[in-house]
């Protein structure tokens, strides 16, 4: 059997006189993996202990953690291949990954509050998945989002006091150890390097619109505006494969099969007992002698239950696929929406960003290309609570639009609106049998009034931020802004221009697919770990807390003391 090995990504490269098209076409710089895949002929083991199913940000925590003892034999399954794009490392280029080999490229069913809409949902499709081709804010949500889970959504165990050692754990904070940080972890925490003047501007409108100062999103409070911190190094992306995998690469008891297909979980009676998977055009079964472990994410960790039988009974019968469990596996799909409100500017945004003076100051690790784009942010309530917010709003010097899919073109700067906590419902399906098929996604956004009253109050606040004194030097003209103030034209905006924030969750949830120590409800060896067993969404980006969730999910599996 033959393994992909990853390389390590190096910290520091070439990058010099290219702009970001020709960075992007030629690797002019590469800051990436710059050297070959390294490809080795291992025997032929099918047996492990653990396999391990998705390298994305959830399953790189747990090969790291599991194969920690060296008589643990592990295997790491993912469908991507290499995180060699030099967009990977580079922060401001990350949005030429999308629709790309690196992305799973899926998309929603016609949205009906959303006028109809198929809606974009990139997914990372590499080792270190999606934290391969995020926005790298460093967000674990709010303390009472853990407590809910705890007392009110069915998973004791999982409340902010016992969740918090292990966000601690994960993280490698440069501004060191406190009660709410970590300086030992893996994962590279720090300040933005860009520091973009505009969004300086952005963030003394938000102080004038009434928001409090805030530095730290994840300390005592999330409310207010300030600078995020992100998961970068030296101002270049920390993924969880840089983090996690990439320095353990090379033990012994780690196998990685990269550009694998998995299509299903094989079961004996209701015992998981290993998977099968598609290379290219060879297929393999390997075996797992303690546990099958899923890590795909909110949506291929329940395709590939219900392709394994393990999902709603009716509906996998349809498909003429034998449930062994029925579960409602797939339900209770919840995400964060986006709305960009977007002004043009004649002062210099992040659009031509890439020249020789831009990459010469990325070498020292600054500097407009080392921006993630959203470099500041606000958490505000629009109902007046002062303990939790409703709504986010991301801060960045750069025109957006089209999802994301278009690229700029004009000097812009604009205010992301997000509903943290939607109460919209909706499902991950099954289109086919056929394991290469994508599953069928409808999130049903915007169904309840709740939902509506929020993102329209988020708008407002959005609006009233934009529209402070000290930015009027800023404004050249609208571009990407509601008719009115009325309800009704803010209702058509939102409609016509609400994207995904691109943090699915909750469809293998907590106390309806897995207990509280995720393990698949009527099964024996079968965990699912990944942002699909949040109760519900987290107040925030969803990284953070996936991170986390797959710490403590190592140690459920090891049997060690959880916190």
């Amino acid at each position: 059997m033959r393994t992909i090995i990853a390389d390590e990504v190096p910290d520091g490269s070439n990058v010099s006189r290219c702009d970001i098209g020709h960075y992007r076409r030629s690797r002019c710089g590469q800051r990436s993996a710059n050297n070959p895949v390294s490809m080795e002929t291992m025997n032929t083991r099918q047996y492990f202990d653990y396999i391990i199913v998705g390298a994305g940000s959830a399953g790189c925590v747990l090969a790291a953690r599991l194969s920690e003892n060296p008589d643990i034999q592990v295997a790491l399954i993912e469908a991507g291949g290499q995180d060699d794009a030099p967009e990977i490392s580079m922060p401001v280029a990350f949005p030429s990954l999308f629709k790309t080999q690196y992305d799973w490229d899926f998309s929603t069913e016609p949205e009906q509050g959303l006028a109809g809409r198929r809606i974009y949902l990139p997914r990372g499709k590499t080792l270190g998945g999606s934290s391969s081709i995020n926005v790298m804010i460093y967000i674990r949500g709010n303390p009472v989002d853990f407590d809910d889970w705890a007392q009110h959504e069915g998973a004791p165990g999982w409340s902010y006091r016992e969740m918090l050692p292990y966000f601690i754990r994960s993280e490698n904070n440069e501004r060191g150890r406190s009660p709410y940080h970590g300086d030992a972890g893996p994962l590279a925490v720090q300040d933005g390097r860009s520091l973009h003047p505009i969004v300086d501007h952005l963030i003394e409108a938000g102080i004038r619109a009434g928001h409090r100062p805030n530095d730290d999103f994840n300390g005592a409070s999330q409310l207010g505006v300030g600078r995020y911190q992100l998961t970068q190094r030296n101002g270049i992306r920390c993924s969880t494969a840089s983090a996690y995998l990439h320095p353990i690469k090379d033990r012994k008891n780690l196998h990685i099969f990269t550009d694998s297909l998995v299509h299903k979980v094989q079961f004996h009676g209701v015992r998981a007992t290993g998977v099968s998977f598609q290379r290219y055009d060879e297929y393999r079964t390997l075996t797992a002698e303690t546990e099958v472990i899923l890590a795909a994410g909110a949506y291929a960790s329940p395709q590939i239950l219900m392709l394994s039988g393990i999902g709603p009974a009716e509906e996998l019968g349809s498909l003429g696929i034998s449930a062994i469990v029925d579960l409602p596996v797939g339900s209770n799909l919840q995400d964060h929406l986006l709305l960009p409100i977007c002004y043009l500017t004649d002062e210099r945004s992040l659009f031509g960003a890439g020249s020789p003076e831009d990459a010469a100051i990325y070498q020292q690790g600054r500097g407009p290309l080392t921006s993630n784009i959203g470099e500041g942010g606000v958490f505000l309530s629009t109902s007046g609570d002062t303990r939790v917010p409703d709504c986010q709003l991301i801060l960045g010097a750069a025109m957006f639009h089209d999802e994301g899919l278009s690229a700029p073109f004009d000097h812009a700067y604009a205010a992301t609106v997000t509903a943290l906590k939607p109460t919209s419902r909706g499902k991950v399906s099954l289109r086919s049998a056929r394991p290469d098929a994508k599953p069928r996604i409808h999130h049903n956004y915007l169904s309840t009034e709740e939902d509506r009253t929020s993102m329209i109050g988020g708008v407002r606040r959005a609006v009233e931020l934009l529209g402070q004194n000290n930015l009027a030097g800023l404004r050249r003209a609208p571009f990407s802004v509601p008719m009115s103030d009325a309800y009704d034209d803010i209702a058509e905006f939102i409609a016509q221009h609400t994207g995904s924030c691109f943090h699915p969750t909750s469809s293998c949830a907590i106390g309806r697919v897995v207990d509280t120590t995720l393990q698949v409800l009527g099964t024996e060896g079968l965990r699912v770990v990944d942002a699909s067993v949040m109760p519900s969404v987290v107040r925030g980006n969803t990284n953070a807390a996936v991170i986390a969730i797959a710490e403590k999910a190592a140690d459920l599996v090891l049997g060690k003391p959880t916190a």
